[in-house]
């Protein structure tokens, strides 16, 4: 784990944004053979917003990336994954919708796409690694590869990359895992990169207008089928507009009066309906979590005090593990507010993650 990596051949995924911008610049820096390669991976013609091309697939990300590898005077290339993004991806985050879950794509695109396709293609490259500009870090941990938070708390990422294998770790570098953001972008100024005060993108990139329903509706029409609202007691309140325009927690633009806070606590595909209740009703103690991948262990033998994360942007709260089968139940010390399936739960041992697994049900007692 600690030997030298200089002269080794590393394809870095190129967004067309600083971070992944200065990682190429970096690693250059440090002796690496880099090649840059941009991952085309929706259509670039509808990526296109107010007259702008928007996104890490847009034409202005291509054109971006490769004016900076120009700058780096590195190889550049652009590999289409159009047909697995769509399969692994969208088809995976349209699904997840239409069964009342919310899904995080942004996972799934890592999971497949990143960490399993583009390290195979790197791999069939004779590259010896694969960077990205994510905030974290790989560092060894009990004799294996640990991922850790990354010294900029603000900008961490690991929650996203909770799905990472012991040999994929072995074969990804995270350089920007030691730099804040703001340093990340001096650096940009400092290698004389055009991008560096280009802003963040925030949306989802193949969704760039960042309107969900207009997109799942536009794939799957019987996404507006309408179906009842219904109170706790199953008495019904009203007529929704489709289960996958709702999530656990919404309050806003729920479009029923019911002369309280109400909040949506359960979405229920096999009734078609969307539960709503006070906002006591959103908090449970506990979760169930399935499709399982833990870096720290092989496996769980027994409980474990961990801090569960049960959503990207918020803290992670004391909780323990109870292997079943294939399964972990998560009990919180406290109550949690919107646990929500179809999430991804992430679990920590400080800055360490332990490994997470996506929320399959609320367990209420």
């Amino acid at each position: 784990m600690t030997a030298s990596r200089k002269g080794k051949r590393v394809l870095v995924a190129m967004s067309g944004g600083v971070d992944s911008s200065v990682t190429a610049a970096l690693l250059l820096e440090q002796g690496y053979e880099v090649i840059g390669v941009t991952m085309q991976i929706w259509d670039p013609q509808v990526t296109e917003v107010a007259g702008q091309h928007v996104g890490c697939c847009s034409l202005a990300a291509v054109d971006d990336a490769r004016r900076v590898a120009d700058r780096l005077n590195i190889p550049y290339y652009v590999l289409n994954f159009r047909q697995l993004f769509a399969e692994k991806v969208i088809d995976y985050f349209v699904d997840e919708y239409m069964r009342g879950r919310t899904p995080n794509p942004c996972i799934a695109c890592n999971r497949h796409i990143k960490f399993t396709a583009l390290l195979q293609k790197a791999l069939a490259l004779e590259a010896d690694y694969v960077a990205t500009g994510h905030y974290a870090r790989i560092v060894p941990s009990g004799g294996r590869y640990g991922l850790k938070r990354a010294a900029d708390r603000h900008k961490d990422q690991t929650y996203v990359l909770y799905n990472l294998t012991q040999p994929q770790l072995a074969r990804l570098l995270f350089p920007l895992g030691e730099y804040t953001k703001p340093q990340v972008r001096e650096l940009a100024r400092r290698y004389g990169l055009a991008v560096a005060e280009k802003p963040e993108s925030q949306e989802i990139c193949f969704i760039p207008d960042n309107n969900y329903p207009a997109f799942i509706a536009g794939r799957r029409p019987d996404a507006r089928r309408p179906g009842p609202f219904l109170d706790l007691q199953g008495n019904r309140l009203g007529t929704h507009r489709g289960i996958a325009f709702y999530t656990i927690g919404q309050r806003r633009g729920l479009g029923i009066a019911t002369g309280q806070r109400t909040y949506v606590v359960e979405i229920d595909p096999q009734r078609n309906a969307v539960v709503l209740g006070p906002p006591e009703a959103i908090y449970a103690p506990g979760l169930l979590a399935g499709d399982i991948n833990l870096i720290m262990y092989d496996h769980l033998t027994g409980p474990l005090s961990v801090q569960a994360q049960i959503r990207y942007n918020s803290q992670p709260q004391p909780a323990t593990l109870y292997p079943e089968g294939e399964s972990i139940r998560v009990v919180f010390d406290r109550p949690q507010r919107a646990i929500t399936p179809g999430q991804a739960v992430v679990f920590y041992d400080g800055d360490l993650v332990v490994g997470g697994g996506t929320i399959e049900r609320v367990l209420r007692d």
